[in-house]
């Protein structure tokens, strides 16, 4: 029986692991199939405080200031979480283990939200990406799309901008109005970046026998490009929760929705901004929530 698990290795998770492992209560993190989230895929942080290195640089050292204090880190993820009689839990992992905790904290954070047009699905990993640092590898010197208009977005183009040939950044506005300004002047710097505006994609093809895609759009034009990384926002990852347990359109929940014992941190708690610096403060809230309430049942 632990005192707390944690769902979820990124700055939330890793966060409220610091914070429960240095009050001595005993702490499981399940880290999910890999570690950090979506922060261990940002080839340079920028917007937080204290830290220029990669997103992963960060995660490591989060991870061993938790091991650090005691908090032990298991590559596996939650299928289903059960409450008890006595309000404790039970959580069933994909590894086929079942673990005892008196409390839980939900730090799943989010997932790619998918393009779901003709040709996106069937052509994911042969073609279309969601992951620019992970797959933008593989299109040095060649010509790629990116799909959407906000910071994922145009930091994905940036970054694509150093590898390959070309980038059209292909957006359904009319501006870039939700991307931060000085991100919005580094891509009108680049002379292979090209923005399509009031454009959206309609179906994703092969052309003929070649490796190239036609891009179709809704106006009938056709793009023709090597490689498509889309970025058009998030959805938490909460698919394992029970359907009493309310989410909103993006799959995130109110916390006061969630029973005794629960709590939640990071993307998957709603009405926050989706960044590092909010997702370790509610780390710390969440693992000082849990201690507090270990500490009322002794």
């Amino acid at each position: 029986m632990y005192d707390v698990i944690i769902l979820g290795s990124g700055p939330a998770g890793l966060t409220a692991a610091i914070y429960c492992g240095r009050a001595k209560k005993s702490t499981l993190v399940l880290a999910g199939e890999s570690l950090g989230g979506q922060t261990g895929e940002i080839a340079k942080l920028e917007n937080y405080p204290g830290w220029t290195g990669s997103g992963m640089e960060l995660i490591q050292f989060m991870k061993k200031q938790a091991e650090s204090f005691g908090a032990k880190i298991e590559f596996a993820s939650a299928t289903d979480i059960k409450l008890n009689a006595d309000g404790t839990y039970t959580v069933i992992c994909d590894n086929g283990k079942t673990i005892e905790s008196k409390t839980v904290i939900l730090a799943t954070g989010a997932r790619a939200r998918r393009l779901e047009i003709d040709g996106a699905r069937e052509l994911f990993g042969h073609g279309v990406s969601y992951c620019a640092t992970c797959d933008g590898f593989f299109y040095s010197g060649r010509d790629v799309l990116v799909i959407g208009g906000g910071n994922a977005a145009l930091n994905d183009a940036l970054y694509l901008a150093d590898v390959a040939k070309n980038v059209k950044i292909i957006y359904r506005k009319s501006a870039f109005t939700r991307a931060e300004a000085i991100i919005r002047e580094r891509v009108a710097q680049k002379s292979n970046i090209e923005c399509v505006f009031n454009t959206e994609l309609k179906s994703i093809a092969k052309k003929d026998d070649s490796d190239r895609l036609i891009a179709t759009t809704t106006t009938g034009d056709k793009i023709e490009c090597d490689g498509i990384f889309v970025a058009i926002g998030h959805e938490a990852n909460t698919d394992y929760l029970s359907e009493n347990i309310k989410r909103d359109d993006m799959g995130r929940i109110d916390s006061a929705d969630l029973p005794n014992g629960m709590f939640i941190a990071g993307d998957v708690k709603s009405g926050i901004q989706m960044q590092i610096a909010t997702a370790v403060g509610t780390g710390c809230s969440a693992g000082m929530n849990a201690i507090k309430y270990l500490n009322s049942k002794e």
